[in-house]
């Protein structure tokens, strides 16, 4: 007998163990530090090839982190996957989504992700949204022998297909593959941090070339020459910066994972830094799920109120909250048989059903269903005003108000909290609420929101004027009655601002706007639909967990624009010592080894400390630019200070060491502010290294140093001072 296809698709949330090695062994910088390894050791003294040592630290550090990172996503992304239902042998069972086999019948609710591709054979108002594969938002009707595709999710009613494509056969397996892939691409910081080594290779090709040529010439000893030449471009090198900014982004992913916030896209540490507007559902979000009804008050006393309400509760087979809480409350069906149903979808803010004998119902928003002006109508906005859901009861031959509804729902006790944090953060909440506008105004006030009580109905705001939406998107803070269309709207509003939007939910209502937000963030009790689409995943559904989630992100970029400083400094005034030398015909200042003891004490050693410290800073944008108004002057005047030492010492290498690491251990020292306590311990530690390795006879022979004299360090003095200014100038001197 043969067995049916599963729907076995390889995982991937991160790389591959082979895919990592590749990605940090075998890398351009690593080609060519090996190289210049290889001659050291073939035409120079093996003191001077320390350097290669980078190469093995480098990619084990590389290899390690990412590892770590591999085996926190792998694990969280078991925990997110939500498992499906399947009809087999007649009964209901819930299985793993990679256990689904051909011919399976797959049941389908509200929020479900369709995984396979099938043919419809039941439904019951069953309304499935495709935008993910068309592009198109409205949702599509689905009957009997309709085709299901996967990548589209149901938005309203329920159904069943029958699977008759898996795996790697499904129409869309690429696309919901990457819906949970954790990627390296799409970064601006990554592409800032390229652009960087792109044009620093452009750079070190006639650069270095002119430096082996000037070297060669000088210098009767080839080897000599060799080294001189190799001291210069190995300094030119950034080769850490690719690595910090891999072990910090990884790094953040492990804290976020230890913090069960589930990581799906890389650039999501990045956006997570950026954001300055939050865009909150009330319902999920501010408050917690979950609902109870609190009173049910009738308007019509002839009519069957309870009944009509179990009746229409019943009906549902994949009840939302409001039809769980009224279950709860008339938990036994009255026994009407439905003709028709007409499932809850957000967009229509109301279900409905027709029972034979009994007539049709609908339950839904009273400023939907209620004629305005009415008593009932009013009624209703009073309850509403209080915080309370109200939900109304109707005949829907005659439009008949028969009940008004109150459910209770249980406001986030972290909430207050959470919202004061990113005030003080200078992040702005925006409350985007499907709910009634008075109802949604009353909980944002409770919470303290500013503007909390000027509450907009969004079925007032303008559909066709993109720039007047924008300006009330600014001036407002709380909107009510907001369709899933609109959220995408407004997201795309706030964008046209300049903003960095961040947008959570846990419904299917939620999914356009999340897709289209600058950071996706999902509840992790939220539909699967929605914890699909989202770039984090908070699988602890907590909204309290958002602060950390968000320092995190901000830690992660603020540290790699330090350390990005330390390199790119060093790239510059390597370049400016490479020219000089080269044009002039000079001996290099200073050998391989003294490029790695420095190098060690003021940029690799600090570098792994600072890019995994800890941080309040929002990124902002122009990473690029910045990092070069300071990298540029304060590797120009180091490269100046270096040369004018060695010069004004008559050629003594140790006065250019001297300089050199004076003057780089005070560049660290203005990237590192503020300083702390860790942070002086940190340069404290560095300066005293180097002070040992001047004092020790042993270190002092091995890197072949002297005293360097009170003119190097003079020099080293006015160098600094000039480099504070400079950077001060410019903007770029931290506070």
């Amino acid at each position: 007998m043969a067995v049916a296809k599963k729907n076995t698709v390889p995982r991937r949330t991160s790389r591959s163990l082979s895919a990592i090695i590749r990605a940090n062994v075998f890398t351009f910088f690593n080609l060519v530090i090996g190289v210049l390894w290889a001659l050291i050791l073939i035409f120079g003294q093996w003191q001077d090839s320390l350097f290669g040592l980078v190469i093995v630290a480098n990619s084990m550090i590389g290899i390690v982190q990412e590892l770590r990172a591999k085996r926190t996503l792998d694990r969280l992304a078991v925990v997110n996957e939500a498992p499906v239902t399947v009809r087999r042998d007649g009964r209901d069972e819930l299985v793993h989504p990679e256990e689904i086999a051909l011919g399976d019948v797959i049941l389908l609710g509200p929020g479900d992700r369709v995984l396979v591709d099938g043919e419809v054979v039941a439904a019951q108002g069953l309304e499935i949204d495709e935008s993910l594969l068309t592009g198109e938002a409205d949702p599509v009707h689905k009957k009997p022998g309709d085709q299901m595709l996967s990548g589209s999710f149901a938005v309203a009613g329920s159904g069943a297909f029958v699977a008759t494509k898996v795996g790697e056969d499904a129409y869309a397996a690429v696309l919901t593959r990457q819906a949970s892939r954790f990627s390296l691409a799409h970064s601006d910081l990554r592409d800032g941090v390229a652009k960087f080594i792109k044009y620093i290779t452009w750079l070190v090709i006639p650069i270095g070339a002119l430096l082996i040529y000037s070297q060669l010439r000088h210098n009767e000893d080839f080897g000599s020459a060799i080294t001189g030449a190799v001291a210069g471009i190995v300094t030119m090198i950034p080769e850490g910066l690719v690595l910090m900014t891999s072990i910090a982004f990884a790094v953040g992913v492990v804290r976020l994972g230890q913090r069960d916030a589930l990581v799906q896209e890389l650039p999501a540490i990045e956006g997570l830094a950026r954001v300055d507007v939050l865009c909150v559902d009330k319902t999920g979000t501010l408050t917690a799920g979950g609902m109870d009804v609190d009173e049910v008050i009738p308007l019509r006393q002839d009519a069957p109120v309870g009944s009509a309400l179990a009746a229409l509760a019943h009906a549902d087979p994949r009840p939302n909250a409001t039809a769980q809480a009224i279950q709860a409350c008339y938990p036994e069906a009255p026994g009407w048989t439905s003709t028709d149903i007409v499932p809850f979808s957000s967009a229509r803010k109301w279900s409905g059903a027709t029972f034979d004998g009994h007539g049709t119902w609908s339950l839904g928003a009273p400023d939907v269903l209620l004629p305005p002006g009415t008593q009932e109508y009013g009624t209703a906005a009073t309850l509403a005003a209080t915080g309370a859901r109200v939900v109304a009861l109707c005949r829907t031959e005659n439009r008949e108000p028969v009940a008004l509804i109150t459910l209770k729902q249980r406001i986030r006790p972290d909430a207050r909290e959470t919202l004061k944090y990113f005030a003080e953060q200078g992040v702005t909440v925006k409350v985007i609420s499907g709910d009634n506008p008075d109802a949604v105004s009353a909980i944002a006030t409770y919470l303290d929101i500013p503007g909390g009580d000027r509450a907009v109905d969004a079925r007032t705001l303008p559909s066709d004027d993109d720039e007047k939406l924008a300006e009330i998107l600014e001036s407002h803070t709380v909107f009510g009655r907001v369709t899933p269309q609109q959220k995408r709207l407004f997201v795309a509003a706030l964008q046209s601002r300049g903003h960095t939007v961040a947008m959570t939910g846990d419904g299917v209502n939620d999914v356009l706007a999340l897709k289209d937000a600058d950071l996706g963030i999902a509840m992790g009790a939220g539909s699967p639909a929605t914890k699909a689409v989202a770039q984090v995943v908070l699988l602890d559904n907590k909204f309290a967990s958002l602060p950390e989630v968000v320092a995190e992100g901000r830690r992660v970029l603020a540290n790699i624009e330090r350390v990005s400083n330390l390199f790119l400094t060093k790239t510059f005034y390597a370049i400016a010592l490479s020219l000089v030398v080269g044009v002039l015909g000079m001996v290099f200042p200073f050998a391989p080894r003294h490029s790695t003891l420095v190098n060690a004490l003021t940029i690799g050693v600090p570098a792994l400390f600072l890019a995994l410290g800890p941080t309040a800073e929002r990124s902002l944008p122009g990473f690029v630019p910045r990092v070069l108004r300071f990298a540029v002057p304060a590797g120009l005047i180091t490269g100046a200070g270096v040369i004018l030492s060695f010069s004004a010492a008559g050629g003594d290498r140790t006065a250019a060491v001297v300089t050199l690491f004076l003057v780089t251990w005070w560049v660290l020292i203005l990237i590192a502010r503020p300083l702390n306590a860790w942070k002086i311990m940190l340069v404290g530690a560095m300066a005293i290294l180097f002070a040992l390795a001047l004092a020790i006879p042993f270190t002092r022979a091995f890197f072949e140093l002297g005293t360097g004299g009170w003119t190097a360090v003079g020099i080293s003095a006015a160098a600094a001072a000039g480099i504070s200014i400079a950077v001060k100038l410019t903007g770029t001197l931290r506070t």
